[in-house]
């Protein structure tokens, strides 16, 4: 064999290990920095397959996966972070979907289920003693301020509320530097977590200094401040917010004998910003999670977590600016939706009905000031559209109830806000998002008889998603921690 040869098979073996080490770097750099959607959809899929097996089996986990994957964060507190994620959707087939029926079952089993606390302290008779009155509540129709139809049954949630203002004893952790702790912002989509902070921290009725007759206690952080505060940008990990908050939560045990009672089944915390699934297991799994990211397959356990319903605060000073809208008879479009396309359920819907002159399917829409044009559309709309983004829960489900626009919440395996005692069914559309293609059958399926009834009860229930910088009864806050005191009460039973 000549030298020329084997200079020319040299060659050849060169070019080819430079495209191989070229191809590979490429994938490489392409998986960390833009996650490719073959990576996440099998991220998705197995932390979904997980987390539903846990919840129908009523297992306790303590690392159960996010469903989702955001980590670009931009440091506005006032509008939604842009999150590089994958915008490709799991085969559907694949992926566990409970339905509102499920849902329904588990929390009455989850009520049934036996839980143990060791001792028949005073504070577990009270609780013993207000879960028989509320069992055993007697039966009304009506009440002045609430409207039977709205709830799963009106007798317990009435009897529950009273029992809570009569009773309940928070005690409120002192421990913590702002702003991650004792610190909330009160606009923007995440203003929930903010609000619900700064009105229990100021409460005088439930909050108690002696910790001997709290029935609950409070941890108060902002996961929304964790995330701007300790977040690295284009870090694509959480793990030191993860961490962070387990070492918070072994300094309170240590330093107080409160968690060790009931293992913290009797704490509770309040988060919306979606990375508070992820920032809140482990050791917090245990205790009572009100969250925005109400998602299943994120871990969240009906009947002992709350959804925290996500509404989005224009102005701190005036949260209720511009509510209402038109009457039935002047609402012109069947069904409407503008937004980003985040995630992939929003796609699907733009692909199948973005054309559609009966409805208005719209990817994000030109700014105005105010946020006019957007707002008008939903005035006038009889239902309006609340797809899921990157993560299940949207600011679209208040939004609807506060313009009177009849919500179709399109978002496998939330579990909508005030699940314990509200009927969504009632005055909401529930879609799973397979069956996109056949929205508009669905919404024309719906009687004008069944709409005006479900219009009115919209209008009733949007009373309790109002916030108030002094609270009043029935509100958003007296709602939170309605459900909390719920939950807790219906999870009390002597060993």
């Amino acid at each position: 064999m000549d030298n020329g040869f084997l200079r020319y098979l040299y060659s050849k073996q060169t070019t080819k290990w430079i495209w191989l080490f070229g191809i590979t770097s490429a994938i490489v750099l392409t998986i960390q920095y833009n996650e490719l959607p073959i990576f996440s959809g099998i991220s998705f899929l197995l932390s979904g397959a997980k987390a539903s097996f846990l919840q129908k089996s009523y297992v306790r986990s303590h690392d159960v996966k996010d469903s989702y994957m955001g980590f670009n964060i931009s440091v506005s507190h006032n509008k939604a972070p842009p999150r590089d994620v994958d915008k490709k959707k799991p085969k559907t087939e694949t992926l566990p979907v409970m339905s509102i029926s499920e849902m329904n079952e588990l929390l009455q089993k989850s009520h049934d289920l036996p839980h143990s606390v060791p001792a028949a302290s005073r504070v577990d008779k009270q609780l013993l003693e207000a879960k028989s009155q509320i069992e055993n509540a007697t039966i009304t129709n009506n009440d002045v301020g609430i409207y039977a139809p709205i709830y799963r049954n009106i007798s317990m949630f009435k009897r529950s509320y009273e029992l809570m203002e009569q009773m309940l004893k928070v005690y409120i952790y002192k421990d913590g530097e702002k702003p991650i702790f004792h610190d909330g912002i009160l606009e923007g989509i995440y203003a929930s977590e903010g609000w619900f902070l700064k009105l229990m921290e100021a409460n005088k009725q439930f909050v108690t200094e002696d910790s001997s007759e709290a029935h609950l206690f409070y941890i108060p952080f902002s996961p929304r401040l964790l995330q701007l505060t300790l977040y690295v940008p284009h870090s694509h990990s959480r793990d030191n917010l993860i961490q962070f908050m387990k070492n918070h939560t072994e300094m309170l045990i240590t330093k107080y004998p409160y968690w060790n009672r009931t293992d913290g089944s009797d704490h509770f915390l309040a988060g919306c910003h979606d990375w508070a699934p992820a920032e809140t297991r482990g050791l917090l799994l245990n205790t009572i999670r009100a969250l925005c990211n109400a998602d299943i397959r994120a871990g969240f356990r009906i009947g002992k977590d709350v959804s925290l319903p996500t509404t989005y605060v224009r102005s701190a000073k005036s949260p209720l600016k511009d509510v209402g809208g038109e009457p039935p008879s002047n609402r012109t479009i069947l069904a409407f939706f503008a937004g980003y396309m985040h995630g992939y359920v929003r796609p699907v819907l733009l692909n199948h009905w973005g054309n559609d002159t009966d409805m208005r399917i719209f990817t994000r829409m030109p700014h105005v000031k105010g946020n006019k044009n957007y707002i008008d559309h939903m005035k006038t709309s009889k239902y309006c559209i609340c797809a899921r983004g990157f993560a299940v829960h949207s600011p679209r489900v208040m939004e609807s109830l506060f313009y009177n626009c009849v919500p179709v919440i399109i978002s496998d395996n939330y579990v909508p806000p005030f699940f314990e005692v509200l009927n969504w069914e009632s005055f909401s559309v529930i879609v799973l998002e397979r069956d996109i293609p056949n929205l508009k059958n669905v919404l024309l399926s719906i009687s004008h008889e069944k709409y005006a009834e479900m219009y009115e009860r919209v209008k009733k229930v949007r009373e309790h998603f109002f916030w108030h910088s002094e609270p009043i009864k029935y509100d958003l806050f007296h709602m939170i921690l309605h459900s909390v005191w719920y939950n807790r009460v219906f999870s009390t039973k002597l060993s």
